[in-house]
């Protein structure tokens, strides 16, 4: 392992999927407490006709132009989302499992056509459904680093207003925040996180690095600070494990090892938490069961019964 870190490109994949699993959990933190789990899946899925797109216009694989393809899919995803839930009687859970499959359906076609058609090289687009973060070069994992500090560094600044976007909107319009805008700013915030990832991940995975880290901080703390901070800490991680495991053997796919490490960690939390871990019940079950016996035995021995 020593050796494989002494390779720079491992180290640049490596410091890369970290801060992606950063920023990540983070905003996953707060699209978890605003029940909009599926929203990351949704606009991950939403990504994939707007790089098939930018490639048909440009006929160029860069990845600059991607990145703005799928920014642009995903923005018009979000505000379809607004649109059909503002303007009908349809939930948002609804409009998002409508959106999301309308938007990959129509990216499926377009890769398809892409793969049947003149310009016919469609090689590398294929590999944003399950993403290839061996394919990384030092730019692409530059634009990661730097887009992870913001999003990170957006999140600390409005803490206290995505706080109360969480718990409380209507307080929050009530002081006089601006919950629409605000609103907006976390969808959007939460499309760049996911085309930044959507190399490294992929289109299907990428959702699972922005709701499972938030899930298994939640098990372990009742504060959303701590939570916030224990969400990157598990994103990061779980890139960690993921890029090394992938290093250690050519054949294995970071992307999917990455959500298996977070999987791993989600159980590990859903077992062992101290207040809301599976364990920690069973525990406090049984001290209560046997506290209650003891009662029992207690009050019979009182009245002088015997067993």
């Amino acid at each position: 392992m020593i050796q494989l870190l002494q390779d720079p490109n491992v180290r640049w994949i490596l410091a890369a999927s970290m801060l992606l699993g950063l920023s990540g959990g983070v905003l996953g933190s707060f699209a978890y407490l605003r029940k909009q789990s599926l929203m990351g899946d949704t606009l991950a899925h939403a990504a994939l006709p707007g790089i098939c797109i930018a490639f048909m216009l440009t006929g160029s694989k860069s990845i600059l132009f991607f990145l703005i393809g799928a920014a642009v899919a995903g923005v018009i995803a979000t505000f379809g989302i607004g649109y059909i839930t503002r303007n009908s009687r349809i939930k948002q859970d609804s409009a998002l499992g409508i959106v999301l499959s309308v938007f990959f359906g129509v990216g499926i076609v377009l890769l398809t056509q892409i793969q049947h058609g003149d310009s016919g090289n469609q090689s590398g687009l294929d590999k944003f459904l399950f993403g290839q973060a061996a394919g990384m070069v030092v730019s692409d994992v530059v634009t990661m680093a730097v887009v992870s500090f913001l999003l990170t560094g957006i999140c600390a600044l409005l803490y206290k207003e995505f706080k109360l976007l969480s718990f409380d909107p209507g307080f929050a319009r009530g002081i006089g925040l601006p919950v629409a805008v605000l609103d907006q700013l976390m969808m959007f915030l939460i499309v760049v996180a996911v085309v930044v990832g959507i190399q490294a991940v992929g289109v299907v995975l990428m959702a699972a690095m922005l709701i499972t880290p938030a899930v298994s901080a939640r098990y372990w703390t009742e504060r959303l600070g701590v939570m916030v901070v224990l969400a990157g800490a598990f994103g990061a991680v779980s890139g960690m494990a993921g890029t090394l495991i992938s290093t250690a053997d050519d054949h294995l796919p970071t992307g999917p090892l990455s959500v298996l490490a977070a999987t791993g960690m989600f159980v590990v939390s859903v077992l062992l938490a101290p207040k809301r871990g599976v364990v920690s019940k069973l525990l406090l079950r049984a001290k209560a069961r046997r506290a209650a016996n003891a009662g029992f035995e207690a009050r019979r021995a009182e009245r002088g019964e015997t067993a």
